[in-house]
């Protein structure tokens, strides 16, 4: 298990940062690789998110010392979400069957969580996000039809879309963690704009099924100091409480959203205008 390591930042010494030194920071360009886990630890509400990439061998979650537990989920809850082909999850040895875009819960105390791909030929490309939990939830197996759809934005804004809620409280139960799927209408380019802030909430946004000459320009920092981040296919962006998160692409892009903090209301959130921007 490839664990990198990122640090909490205060908004005032963000304000410096070159280009280099966002993407160095905020930016994961590397979510997926054949045959790897790949996982960031971001000290913003130590939230672990990345990718498993089953081809040949079964990935494992794992604990150890970086986590300083004995199980990944010992102390942690788990969504995934599948933007690959089919594959499978096993929970403490039930083999739960991901098609594309299907989504998974797993809660607190899961002893053992792998990876595979039905075909190593075609991996599947699970998602992973984890935040640390109190309490235990049941396992739950989330297909798309059974997300719950919030549709957003008009045509005038170029900003129609499908907001689908994978983990959350109108699906399953779960301590913190909030994690769904958005898909732009054809057409459309923008989301979340005017954007908002939820200071008790971050978020990390993976941008995915994106044409290779694709780049989303992803809006960071706070209101009145913004900076923007390009971001290519299957690339991930962390955004701290205290930072918009909005983007606009040159082309077709899906997104997995994902928030951990102190509560699950979607609608917490305050709203910026235009004007509040700069």
């Amino acid at each position: 298990m490839n664990l990198d390591v990122r640090y909490g930042h205060h908004p005032d010494d963000v304000k410096g940062y070159c280009t280099s030194e966002l993407r160095e920071h905020f930016l994961v360009e590397t979510i997926f690789a054949l045959g790897e886990l790949k996982l960031t630890y971001t000290h913003v509400d130590r939230v672990i998110f990345g990718g498993a990439t089953p081809t040949t061998a079964r990935l494992e979650l794992s604990g150890g010392k970086e986590l300083g537990t004995e199980h990944f989920l010992d102390r942690r809850e788990l969504g995934v979400i599948n933007i690959g082909e089919a594959g499978r999850a096993i929970v403490d040895g039930r083999a739960i069957e991901l098609a594309k875009g299907d989504g998974l819960y797993v809660g607190k105390g899961a002893a053992s969580v792998g990876f595979e791909s039905a075909d190593p030929a075609k991996p599947a490309k699970f998602y992973l996000m984890s935040c640390p939990a109190h309490q235990g939830h049941p396992t739950v197996k989330i297909e798309l039809a059974k997300a719950n759809p919030r549709k957003l934005g008009s045509p005038e804004t170029c900003n129609v879309r499908t907001i689908y809620q994978y983990v959350h409280p109108a699906v399953c139960q779960s301590c913190q963690l909030v994690m769904g799927l958005t898909k732009l209408e054809p057409g459309s380019v923008w989301n979340t704009y005017p954007p908002h802030t939820h200071e008790r909430r971050m978020e990390v946004y993976l941008y995915f099924w994106m044409d290779p000459a694709t780049r989303v320009f992803h809006l960071h920092g706070q209101p009145s100091e913004t900076r923007h981040l390009v971001v290519a296919n299957e690339q991930a962006v962390i955004s701290p409480s205290w930072s918009i998160h909005s983007g606009v692409g040159t082309g077709p892009y899906t997104f997995i959203w994902g928030m951990a903090g102190e509560n699950q209301t979607f609608d917490d959130m305050d709203g910026l205008g235009p004007g509040d921007l700069k």
